[in-house]
């Protein structure tokens, strides 16, 4: 196990996982497309579909014991990140939303990374002159 991280902390991060891609995939397939609107904006339908997919490629990484699961959870901790933000936004997804930041956090803690810091190194990667 790599990190530190006990066969516990890895199971529970895949049961998040596992729990978020779940509920994005329900939301956006039943909730969103029921509701329409803004719901069905493209820019959130897809972002609820790719954070289901996301969270359940994390989920295969740990099952499957990859070297690089922790990079995978720290994708799926941002765009879980990114979809909480998009569904709170519109409105009416409670339960994507407390799916998606509990995924996060628990793939963020897998991945040895503090709250919002791949994106904080990213914008100053990109802040940075050349």
């Amino acid at each position: 196990m790599e990190r530190g991280h006990s066969n516990r902390d890895m199971e529970q991060c895949i049961e998040h996982c596992m729990h978020c891609h779940r509920v994005c995939l329900e939301t956006a397939m039943g909730h969103c497309l029921d509701a329409g609107g803004r719901h069905v904006d493209p820019r959130h339908f897809r972002l609820t579909i790719n954070c289901a997919d996301i969270c359940r490629v994390a989920a295969d990484f740990m099952l499957s014991r990859s070297e690089l699961h922790a990079k995978t959870c720290a994708v799926c901790a941002d765009v879980c990140d990114a979809c909480a933000q998009s569904c709170e936004e519109i409105g009416d997804m409670e339960d994507c939303i407390q799916a998606c930041r509990l995924c996060a956090e628990s793939c963020r803690q897998m991945a040895g990374a503090r709250p919002g810091s791949e994106r904080a190194a990213q914008r100053r990667h990109v802040a940075a002159p050349m």
